[in-house]
């Protein structure tokens, strides 16, 4: 059967358009896993790149309606006040005639999915979870004229019970899901998971949700991913990106699987980049992959606070962080970190703590990763465990039309005060670092001293609104000292 798999087009967020928490960045591998496995099924599908093409929803919108498949299948990722424009393409194609069957998967319908199903009834069904198997049980449902909704793993809307869901336990064996169809050519950089979920469960994060609220890591053996590397390799690919949220998975035996990767692939002399938890690497695995051709690594540090790591259920600790670092540097790798400055129940404290932590680690001396470190708080989405705490805490206003994604009232009015004007900042100089026209751009390597002193500015800016709201209760109206705080930064950037 002819399937279309849709990778739709995405709008930039104004305001959010340097958060990457709408979703996990293997999302980016859900049609391709999807594609695979309903070709290893016996049906032809065909991956619609309109993201990639930079299509228009207007484009797409014909391209789909030329093919007419009996089944369209998006990979449906929230893109923040956009979103909507996803769903009216939905109703555009059945108001031009679209017949067929129309569903959705990934990480924002499963963990949205009776909330899209209510409020769209074009949409047909909701693979929940992990995609492969249900996708292709439900082509073949299609194509026999079968009942979809009895599917393991689709949610749906029963006339006669409403919402309806049955979940799919996720593969145990992971070595068993066909390698994704990826469309690549010699000098790009391939995408690779090696690994399904994670064993941890912090509060912010989608995955656990994904997998109704279950960690369920599951690594692929390290023979089965050398095998895909290499025949990406043997396609002229030699850049790769690891985009599992914790590569190296946990404890003893997860460290042994990934030195024993590292050797599989030494030979093939590739470059990588990962990402992982700090209590996870050691200095032997560190050698190992760097030996293999790491060379670039995010650690998921999250917070300088003990006390912010415990309610955001990180499962680790300040020290951890550090010895992470120092391995990082040791190795003669500068590690990239995934930190939330601003967290709904900081005190100054924790902010001191937070500050304290950046720069006893040098990481705040480069203009780039300042910026971010500094301004990227968190962004609660529904179906979370973080959700669900602010919920019954009622904590929660919601910040879009869908009630997908929600502000939370903050517990110190000090911290908020700081956290706007920071962000607001920060988001400024964000701009201005990607117009290429301005005096700091990021790609002007000629301007490092303007960059540091930039950099220096921010830092200074931080600390400054920091000890104005420890020492005082009357705080100066926000919206005002934006403006001001925006023409000092002009001014030091000179525009």
């Amino acid at each position: 059967m002819n399937i279309v798999i849709l990778e739709h087009p995405r709008v930039r967020s104004e305001k959010h358009f340097n958060d990457i928490a709408n979703s996990p960045l293997w999302s980016c591998l859900l049609a391709g896993y999807a594609a695979s496995a309903l070709v290893n099924a016996g049906h032809t599908p065909l991956i619609m790149e309109a993201a990639d093409n930079g299509w228009s929803f207007d484009k797409t919108k014909k391209e789909i309606l030329a093919i007419s498949p009996p089944l369209l299948c998006i990979n449906g990722v929230y893109f923040w006040e956009h979103t909507q424009k996803l769903f009216d393409l939905v109703l555009d194609l059945r108001g031009k005639g679209y017949k067929g069957h129309i569903n959705f998967f990934g990480f924002f319908p499963t963990l949205a999915s009776k909330l899209i199903l209510n409020k769209v009834p074009d949409v047909d069904s909701i693979a929940l979870g992990e995609p492969e198997a249900t996708l292709v049980d439900l082509a073949d449902s299609i194509t026999n004229g079968g009942d979809f909704k009895q599917i393991r793993g689709i949610a749906g809307i029963d006339k006669k019970n409403g919402f309806t869901e049955n979940r799919r336990p996720p593969e145990k064996n992971p070595d068993e899901i066909p390698f994704p169809l990826r469309s690549l050519k010699p000098g790009d950089t391939a995408n690779i998971l090696a690994s399904r979920g994670c064993y941890n469960h912090c509060s912010f994060c989608p995955i656990p949700s994904f997998y109704n609220q279950g960690p369920l890591w599951r690594g692929r053996s390290p023979e089965n991913i050398a095998e895909e590397i290499r025949e990406l390799h043997n396609m002229g690919i030699t850049d790769f990106y690891f985009v599992d949220p914790n590569l190296i998975g946990p404890g003893k035996k997860g460290k042994e699987r990934i030195k024993k990767l590292a050797e599989l692939i030494m030979p093939l002399k590739i470059s990588f980049g990962m990402e992982t938890r700090a209590d996870d690497l050691d200095t032997a695995t560190m050698e190992k992959l760097a030996n293999a051709g790491l060379k670039s690594l995010l650690i998921g540090i999250e917070s300088g606070s003990s006390a912010l790591l415990n309610l955001l259920d990180k499962s680790s600790s300040t020290n951890q962080s550090e010895k992470a670092i120092s391995i990082c540097r040791d190795a003669g790798i500068e590690p990239e970190i995934g930190f939330l400055m601003f967290v709904p129940d900081s005190s100054i404290g924790d902010l001191e703590n937070n500050i304290s932590f950046l720069k006893k680690n040098r990481l705040l001396d480069r203009l780039e990763r300042t910026v971010n470190l500094l301004s990227h708080y968190q962004i609660v989405m529904m179906g979370t465990s973080g959700y669900n705490n602010f919920a019954d805490e009622a904590r929660l206003v919601k910040s879009d039309p869908w009630g997908f994604e929600y502000e939370i009232l903050f517990k110190s009015k000090k911290v908020k005060w700081v956290r706007d004007l920071v962000i607001n900042t920060c988001r400024h100089l964000l701009r201005c670092m990607s117009d290429p026209e301005s005096p700091v751009f990021w790609r002007k390597a000629e301007n490092e001293k303007k960059f540091s002193l930039i950099n220096n500015w921010i830092v200074e800016m931080f600390e400054n609104l920091l000890v104005t709201a420890k020492n005082t209760d009357d705080l100066t109206d926000p919206e005002s000292l934006k403006i001001k705080l925006i023409k000092y930064l002009n001014r030091e950037i000179k525009l």
